[in-house]
């Protein structure tokens, strides 16, 4: 009743959910199944293997005989149940953007915070920071959640103000601006446009970040101001609110020295890279700005594993010696491979 009170559709049997997929080859037991029409197949199609394989309840706009909310349009529906569960929150919510680091950022932020809080920090899977993605994510995020990460994408103007409507972050950091999606704008500065989109949906006395060293500092920054309580810069610079004093290089990983407006923190962050260590600063801020546990934070960033297609480490054999396999697979543009 919760459900079709929040996608305004009719109960049709009774049922109780304790998740959530619109992929029928995801579905677990107990989980709510949104059968969603898209270009290439229609979800409907999937319904008898979601249930069979353990769906308590659907979301359709088809007739069905299994317990399900009924709605005229299920993509919407979908976006109706991830405000809801924004809604009923009480959670201090993070939004992360940019061209390249997203995921690694989210994950590390999400170490950091369930360091602090076992058990009560959610966040998106995977690189699920699309148009059904977020909402998604959301609508997974459990009531007593006291942290919850948000990746956002876009590929086009207009996008990550929808994503960051239905997100509404405390915190919203924007990692990096590279020429990724260079189809759909003429230029680096259109592209820190779009991610500055982010800011538009922060919550009242919210918090902004931004790349310190990055050419589009300031229109980032322009593009804050409007939203943000306070504007924090982070990265490797003399002068960024948040900023790597000292770094030392180490076997698969760096020894870092941060400092904050009102703390200094020396950590070991797992992950090797100059990108990780800036990428670090703005864990780092959004941790505080959020109420979490900096040293918690720094014993996260220390245990980070690697993150499968992006920079995780295997040793291999390889005839009679053993070679360092380096996964960097998911790599989808030039500046992330780099």
């Amino acid at each position: 009743h919760e459900i079709a009170e929040a996608v305004e559709g009719a109960v049709h049997g009774d049922f109780e959910a304790n998740g959530v997929a619109f992929d029928s080859r995801e579905i677990t037991k107990g989980d709510l199944f949104i059968a969603m029409k898209g270009e290439a197949t229609d979800g409907h199609r999937f319904v008898a293997q979601a249930f069979a394989s353990g769906a308590a309840g659907a979301i359709v706009s088809e007739e069905i005989d299994p317990p399900h909310v009924h709605v005229t349009d299920t993509v919407g529906a979908l976006n109706d149940l991830g405000r809801a569960s924004r809604a009923r929150t009480e959670a201090r919510v993070a939004g992360v953007t940019g061209s390249v680091g997203k995921t690694g950022t989210k994950e590390a932020l999400y170490a950091a915070l369930e360091r602090a809080a076992p058990g009560r920090a959610h966040r998106s899977v995977k690189s699920y920071n699309n148009h059904t993605g977020v909402p998604l994510s959301l609508a997974r995020m459990p009531r007593e959640t006291r942290f919850g990460i948000f990746e956002m994408g876009m590929s086009a103007p207009g996008e990550l103000a929808a994503l960051t409507g239905l997100v509404r972050p405390h915190v919203a950091i924007v990692t990096a601006i590279a020429p990724a999606h260079r189809a759909f704008f003429k230029s680096d500065e259109e592209i820190a446009d779009a991610k500055g989109e982010i800011f538009q949906g922060l919550e009242e006395g919210g918090t902004a970040l931004v790349p310190f060293d990055s050419p589009h500092r300031d229109r980032l920054a322009a593009a804050a101001r409007p939203h943000a309580a306070t504007i924090l810069t982070f990265g490797m610079g003399e002068g960024a609110d948040i900023r790597a004093r000292e770094t030392v290089a180490m076997p698969g990983g760096t020894l870092v020295t941060a400092l904050l407006p009102d703390a200094e923190l020396t950590f070991t962050l797992s992950q090797p890279g100059e990108h990780w260590v800036s990428n670090a600063m703005a864990v780092l801020g959004a941790v505080q700005a959020m109420g979490g546990d900096l040293a918690q934070a720094g014993l996260a960033l220390a245990d980070m594993a690697g993150l499968k297609g992006r920079g995780e480490r295997h040793r291999i054999h390889v005839g009679g010696g053993e070679a360092l396999l380096i996964d960097e697979s998911y790599n989808a543009n030039p500046a992330s491979m780099r």
